[in-house]
């Protein structure tokens, strides 16, 4: 049974404040009785977003019943998995349990297993019980149901790759889509963050794009993740360093490049503060793509201004068209990137 019509962008969804969209909402009606034009999905598992998972295993001390709770108190509060700090949500995979009778898209069906590509923090989520959490990973199993607004992406699970390895990388497929557009042949790219999921999948599609006369240099914070790079070649330059000590990357960049710098930088990583590193490396008139949900806006747009900096700033949008067969058809080409996430997400 349903309740007649919705708004296709979730508007009317939103409890708190009144008149503003699913998204910047403080509080969503997460209550399961669909309209005609909405879906509702049994979920099996959560993939929270890299920074908010980040900022909720800080804020527990790494407990994995502190953060288990943290994430059910949240979505108790808000009606969806929006964490209040950072602001950002992830994406979930679960089965098509009702279609409303208006949802216009007729290739979906009950039963069909789906990840949305629309953040969980415009997703009305409802969590029963949350079976398994482990700090390290941002995967967390759950007994929940979730709503798919009318104006909602999602992908069918493939069947050719494992659910929880496909469910890994398409929560970032806006990112290497992006370095797809972005990134030319010849081009000097720095990845800032080049060592993480969405760091090594940018890796490996900016080594494909810049071809043998461009140059792709990764700065990682942890040596571990520096090594796997270099031994998978995913860069033709690997500097092991702290991204938000702005002007010790600066230099260490530029010994790279030369006065120039950067034409395009892709910032990837988990924490704040890097904002003027990318800045700093970029050459004038480059580009910046921040598909990190850590970066402040406001530090990137008064930063680049502080330091007579001419760039084009880039909002990290995790929509592009095309983005999950591109990102996914990188496990299929790259036996070496699926065999190490397969280790670390399934």
């Amino acid at each position: 049974m349903s309740k007649g019509m919705g708004c296709r962008y979730g508007s009317h969804r939103v409890l708190e404040p009144r008149g503003i969209l699913p998204q910047p909402a403080l509080k969503l009606d997460n209550s399961m009785e669909i309209y005609d034009n909405e879906v509702l999905i049994d979920v099996g598992t959560l993939n929270i977003d890299s920074a908010s998972y980040t900022q909720i295993r800080s804020a527990c001390g790494g407990d994995a019943g502190r953060m288990r709770d943290m994430i059910l108190d949240i979505v108790r509060e808000r009606g969806k998995m929006q964490n209040p700090v950072t602001g950002s949500g992830g994406m979930l995979v679960g089965t098509v349990r009702e279609i409303g009778p208006a949802f216009p898209d007729k290739k979906l069906a009950v039963g069909d297993r789906i990840a949305t590509l629309v953040s969980l923090s415009l997703t009305p989520l409802a969590i029963g019980k949350i079976f398994r959490l482990d700090p390290d990973s941002d995967q967390v199993d759950v007994e929940a149901r979730a709503i798919l607004f009318e104006s909602g992406i999602y992908a069918h699970m493939p069947t050719d790759l494992p659910e929880k390895l496909a469910l890994a990388v398409l929560d970032v497929a806006g990112a290497p889509a992006q370095v797809d557009r972005l990134v030319k042949e010849g081009d000097t790219v720095c990845i800032i963050g080049g060592g993480g999921k969405s760091g090594v999948l940018c890796c490996y599609q900016a080594m494909k794009n810049v071809g043998p006369y461009g140059k792709v240099i990764v700065v990682e914070y942890s040596k571990e993740n520096a090594r796997r790079i270099a031994d998978m070649r995913l860069a033709t330059d690997v500097i092991v360093a702290d991204a938000t000590n702005a002007i010790d990357v600066y230099h260490k960049v530029l010994a790279i490049t030369g006065p120039r710098g950067c034409d395009v930088t892709i910032n990837n990583v988990n924490v704040p503060n890097t904002e003027m590193t990318s800045i700093l490396i970029t050459k004038g008139q480059g580009l910046i793509y921040f598909f990190s949900m850590a970066t402040s806006f406001t530090k990137a747009a008064l930063g680049a201004e502080g330091v007579g900096k001419d760039i084009e700033l880039i909002v990290g949008n995790g929509y592009a068209k095309g983005h999950s067969d591109l990102t996914l058809n990188i496990l299929r080409e790259s036996a070496e990137i699926r065999a190490l996430f397969e280790r670390l997400y399934v």
